[in-house]
């Protein structure tokens, strides 16, 4: 029995008037997110990146030539706050990933570039990333693979559907 399924069953005999089934669903999804985080981290960690850095790095790789973004380009394509991203804009600045410069459009701005060590760097993560996420994702068949991720699809929709309210 997993840990989960025992969390249930503790549940149903001290509240049996409660369907706890969702309480599983949402529990081993945590769990897998705890266990591919931890398994992620390890890969960036042997880049000396952590999942923040990795994931402007590999924001502004995956940019089209010449792999620069705005700062607002950078903070709406990694979800997070203003303060954060200029946080991680001068760490990468400081290890010498990422480049500021003047954004050619509007002289009070910048843009954020990737420096050649930077695109050499993310290279060699995205590149050990995909094979840990491969391994990670080994123990599943293609057919499961590929049932899990339309499902998992499905849900993610469900639960970021746009506000009608709004």
């Amino acid at each position: 029995m997993s840990h989960v399924d025992n969390i249930l069953e503790q549940w149903k005999r001290e509240r049996p008037d409660l369907d706890v089934t969702s309480m599983g669903l949402t529990s081993r999804l945590k769990r897998i997110g705890r266990h591919l985080g931890r398994e992620m981290e390890t890969v960036f960690a042997r880049h000396g990146l952590n999942l923040a850095s990795f994931d402007v790095l590999a924001t502004l790789r995956r940019s089209a030539p010449p792999h620069q973004l705005s700062p607002g380009e950078l903070m709406a394509n990694t979800m997070v706050t203003s303060g954060t991203m200029t946080h991680r804009i001068d760490q990468l600045v400081k290890a010498g990933l990422v480049k500021r410069i003047r954004n050619p459009e509007d002289g009070r701005g910048f843009r954020i570039a990737l420096t050649n060590p930077g695109f050499q760097l993310i290279d060699a993560a995205v590149t050990d990333h995909v094979a840990n996420l491969d391994r990670l994702t080994g123990g599943l068949t293609e057919s499961e693979f590929k049932r899990l991720d339309r499902l998992l699809a499905r849900y993610l929709e469900t639960l970021e559907k746009p506000d009608e309210s709004a």
